[in-house]
Formats: structure tokens, C-alpha cells, sequence
């Protein structure tokens, strides 16, 4: 008899391509692993993947099974959401996916937030960059992601939360020469210093800059935004800040924070869900105790008009 086990070391294996990863995933040893899937082979009188070492390649056979054991999997997770929701709203696990720059400026008071009114829900947390929680959110390894919309995904419903407008962030000996400048002209002609590819606020920024300057567009790709904000300190470039991140990261004494004097670009920042989700209330929930709290303003102090 195939077994849901059975199903989930193949669905990793056939996701990974390789042994040792799809082991890792599944908590197993990849022996354990290994011998799981040659019994599904061999239950199924099928040949799954073809053996290279540790990596695989996936039979013709063995990726319409993968799709169906995808499917399968997906409705035993709904299945499990749907006897949560008889539980209580927001109980049990959550799995929710955070991209970067919100996560350390939100997800303390969220956590707080959720400790205080749902105590009996146990909220587990995934950082990670856009693209890869929208895979995993469609593929049900996440129950709900918290990121900026939209979502290009037909599989995905998103509400959205707050609007959070970008500053300019130049070294604080600049800020009066930008103050007489025309700042959406002057961003183009400043290196601009931008997280490393993937990061959806990078590409917000370059939308919105319409950079055509190669010299910005190769400019330090950054891993995160404190590694950015010590580069503007030093003289080394500019940048858009989020507001929502602007009191962490911004050091007053160094670094001076400008304002567009009117349609300042901004980003909404949403959570995202399965449309076959049972949990939208559980999601709906969670949305509106995020959209009640007092979000960061930014920082001591307001930035400077232009």
C-alpha cells in the first residue's frame, strides 16, 4: 500500500534531485530515504527516478506521480487546516513565511501580539527572500507569507495591510545640498546601493529609479539593509529605505532620511495564502492584528522635507 510517507520523500526528492537534500528536508537518515522510495517503485511497479550518485533525474512516469503526489499532499494538509478550524480560531500551527525587510522590524510585535490574544497558536517562523516563499506557500510547505505586493501567482489570495513609503538615505554632510535638489533627477546620477539580487526591495527600488545608469545598476549588492545604511554613512552611495525599517537602522548622528515632497513611491506590504486554504479566517485574523499595530515610525526625529 502506498503510503503518505512514501509520498513526501518522493515529493522532496523529486524537488531537490538529490538524495542527500530530500533527507535533509524530510528529517530522515538517506538510507531511510532511499529505501522508502524503492518501495513506492516497486508498489507502484514503476521506475521513479533514474540513480546518478546522489542526485536524480525524474522519470517521465516519475514526474506525472510527483505532480499527483503534490496534489495529494496539498489535500492532506487542507484536510488537517480544515479540523484546525474547528478548533478555535487561530490554534494550532501556523508556518508563516516573512520576506527580510519586514521580518526584524515587525515580527517582535507580532509575536508579542499573537502571544497576548492567541496563545494557543503556535506561529512558526520562515525568512526568506519572495521568490522562494511563493514557491513554497503554493507548493504547501507554508501555510501564509507576509511580503510586499502583488503577487503574480493565480494560486495565491493576498490582503493587503499597510502602505509603507520609501525615504532617501544620503550621509548626513549631504543633506542640505539635497534639500535644493530635484531628488527624483538626483537618484539617477548617485550610486545607488541595493540588496542583492532577489530581494523584492531591489527591484522596487530600480522600478522606480528607471535606472538606466549601469554604474548604479552594478553597485554593492548588499546582504542586508544595516550593511547598506553603513555604506550611506560612510559616503559611498545612497539608497530608498523603507519607513517601516528607517528607526532600526538609521543612525541620526551619520545618516539624514529625505522626503518626497509629494506621490513619494511606496510599497504595501500584505499576507499571501492558498486560494484552496480552509484557514482564510485564520488568515483574515492574523492580517487584521498585524494592520492594528503601531507600526515603527521613522526614528527620532522627522526626515527631512525637500
Amino acid at each position: 500500500m502506498v503510503t503518505l510517507r512514501q509520498l513526501r520523500y518522493f515529493d522532496a526528492l523529486a524537488r531537490t534531485k538529490h538524495f542527500g537534500m530530500a533527507a535533509d528536508q524530510c528529517a530522515v537518515t538517506q538510507p531511510a530515504l532511499s529505501m522508502q522510495i524503492k518501495e513506492l517503485e516497486r508498489e507502484l511497479g514503476v521506475e521513479l527516478v533514474e540513480r546518478r550518485g546522489n542526485t536524480i533525474a525524474v522519470t517521465v512516469a516519475g514526474q506525472e506521480i510527483a505532480a499527483r503526489a503534490e496534489a495529494i499532499l496539498n489535500q492532506v494538509r487542507e484536510l488537517s487546516d480544515y479540523a484546525h478550524q474547528h478548533q478555535g480560531l487561530l490554534t494550532g500551527s501556523l508556518r508563516l513565511g516573512i520576506i527580510p525587510s519586514v521580518a526584524p522590524y515587525l515580527l517582535p510585535a507580532i509575536l508579542t501580539e499573537v502571544a497576548k490574544h492567541y496563545p494557543s497558536l503556535d506561529l512558526q517562523i520562515r525568512e526568506t527572500q519572495t521568490g522562494a516563499l511563493v514557491e513554497e506557500l503554493v507548493r504547501g510547505d507554508l501555510d501564509a507569507a507576509l511580503l510586499a505586493l502583488p503577487i503574480q501567482q493565480p494560486q495565491v489570495e493576498t490582503m493587503a495591510l499597510f502602505d509603507d513609503r520609501f525615504l532617501i538615505a544620503v550621509q548626513s554632510r549631504a543633506a542640505e545640498d539635497w534639500a535644493n535638489s530635484d531628488l527624483r533627477t538626483r537618484i539617477g546620477q548617485e550610486r545607488l546601493l541595493l540588496l542583492e539580487e532577489g530581494h523584492c526591495l531591489r527591484d522596487q527600488a530600480l522600478q522606480f529609479c528607471h535606472i538606466a545608469n549601469m554604474q548604479a545598476r552594478k553597485a554593492l549588492g548588499a546582504a542586508s539593509l544595516t550593511t547598506i545604511m553603513q555604506m550611506v554613512a560612510a559616503g559611498h552611495g545612497i539608497t530608498l529605505l523603507p519607513e517601516l525599517c528607517a528607526q532600526a537602522e538609521v543612525d541620526r548622528q551619520r545618516v539624514a532620511l529625505i522626503e518626497f515632497p509629494e506621490d513619494a513611491p511606496m510599497r504595501t506590504v500584505g499576507l499571501a495564502w492558498r486560494r484552496t486554504s480552509t484557514r482564510k479566517s485564520d488568515f483574515m485574523a492574523l492580517g487584521n492584528l498585524i494592520k492594528s499595530l503601531k507600526r515603527p515610525d521613522a526614528g527620532a526625529g522627522k526626515p527631512a522635507a525637500h
